[in-house]
């Protein structure tokens, strides 16, 4: 595996602390459980499934922050089991997902051992592109005659 140094980037930018935090925090992740997708769904529709067999909906917390989501869960209990052979993993788990500006969590849903987080991003009127209109020099005193005239 490779490592990167960011140091020089730290030291001739201003302002991009939360990139290069998730640079650093994504080539740092190693832990792969639960396993997940995230889907795109449309073009501002998305949607991140978590594989959680074992785990019931009471046992799991869902926090939508201003630019993050956290999934976590932790078992109740573990009961009085005595497994020959344990392959499904029911360890507690903290998975956080960075998200872009704008994105919001719509609503999750739990069936079958799969949570589905459905997530939008709902970009503001004011921060939409919006089309100018270009006035011609010259042509001012056609558009007052036009009004005028109709």
């Amino acid at each position: 595996m490779r490592t990167y140094d960011l140091s020089p980037f730290w030291r001739s930018s201003v302002g991009f602390d939360r990139l290069f935090d998730l640079v650093n925090d994504t080539m740092n992740d190693s832990d792969d459980y639960p396993l997940y997708d995230i889907e795109r769904i449309d073009e501002d529709q998305y949607q991140i499934s978590l594989a959680l067999a074992g785990f019931s909906p009471e046992e799991i917390t869902i926090t939508a922050e201003r630019s993050t989501l956290t999934v976590e869960g932790h078992k109740a209990n573990k009961g009085d089991h005595d497994y020959l052979y344990q392959g499904i993993s029911m360890r507690p788990f903290r998975r956080v997902f960075n998200l872009a500006d704008f994105v919001q969590v719509k609503d999750a849903a739990f069936e079958s051992g799969m949570l589905k987080i459905a997530l939008v991003r709902e970009v503001p009127e004011a921060m939409k592109p919006r089309r100018i209109m270009i006035e011609v020099a010259g042509n001012e005193n056609q558009q007052i005659e036009q009004k005028q005239a109709a």
